[in-house]
């Protein structure tokens, strides 16, 4: 059975997951993690995507950027991806696959649940346990957003410029909305619509994204909760 079209609007946010195969890492160390950002980087400027948040996990990663034309997320992935393959097996003396299939992706509504998701993208680290604070991991980009470093990969959003008049004041209100942390009932909605590849959003931001796609984009309902990948 074909696969149904990724739902795409040119300007409108998208959460992103991409896996490794099996499991398998994606990164052995820190100069594959540098690699990669720099392949995201570049593919993502020659597609026109912007890119708001990201970190890198052992064996996933999980983006949020912004396509301006509705091919360019699907461009910029699979150019990264194929680069980085290459890149990966080269170096460590490998043969074959590493990337579990497409990516995962979930449009984002940006009032309201833009920085919900961008939060939960940059706590991915905490909750793995591999560190107590958000700022303390380098591979994403809660340092930036936190004032402690400058990343020009990234575009901050609308979303997160609004936090404050300055850059320290909308570091500090960052700053507070990471330590609240994330609600169960909100990690488990993220975790359900990027699964499903829906629209994340209010009634109206999926009506109309419905009607702009003639597609259905709320989540189906399920006989069992969605069984998580890991984060």
């Amino acid at each position: 059975m074909p696969r149904s079209p990724r739902l795409v609007l040119p300007g409108i946010p998208l959460h992103v997951i991409q896996r490794g195969v099996n499991r398998a890492a994606l990164f052995i160390d820190d100069d594959d993690r540098s690699h990669y950002l720099r392949l995201l980087r570049s593919a993502c400027r020659r597609h026109g995507v912007l890119i708001h948040a990201f970190v890198l996990m052992g064996n996933h990663v999980h983006l949020l950027v912004s396509p301006m034309v509705t091919e360019g997320l699907a461009s910029a992935m699979r150019r990264c991806g194929q680069n980085y393959v290459q890149y990966f097996n080269k170096r460590h003396v490998r043969s074959g696959t590493l990337l579990q299939g497409r990516f995962k992706s979930c449009l984002v509504d940006s009032d309201g649940y833009l920085l919900m998701v961008h939060r939960y993208i940059e706590l991915n680290p905490v909750r793995a346990a591999l560190v107590a604070l958000p700022e303390s991991y380098r591979w994403s980009s809660a340092r930036a957003y936190l004032g402690l470093e400058y990343n020009p990969m990234l575009t901050p959003h609308a979303g997160y410029t609004a936090l404050g008049a300055t850059p320290k004041a909308r570091a500090v209100a960052y700053s507070r909305w990471l330590q609240a942390g994330i609600q169960p009932q909100e990690r488990e909605r993220i975790v359900a619509y990027i699964a499903q590849e829906r629209a994340l959003g209010s009634p109206r931001f999926q009506d109309m994204v419905g009607r702009a796609l003639q597609r259905s984009v709320v989540c189906r309902p399920a006989g069992r909760p969605v069984k998580e990948q890991g984060d």
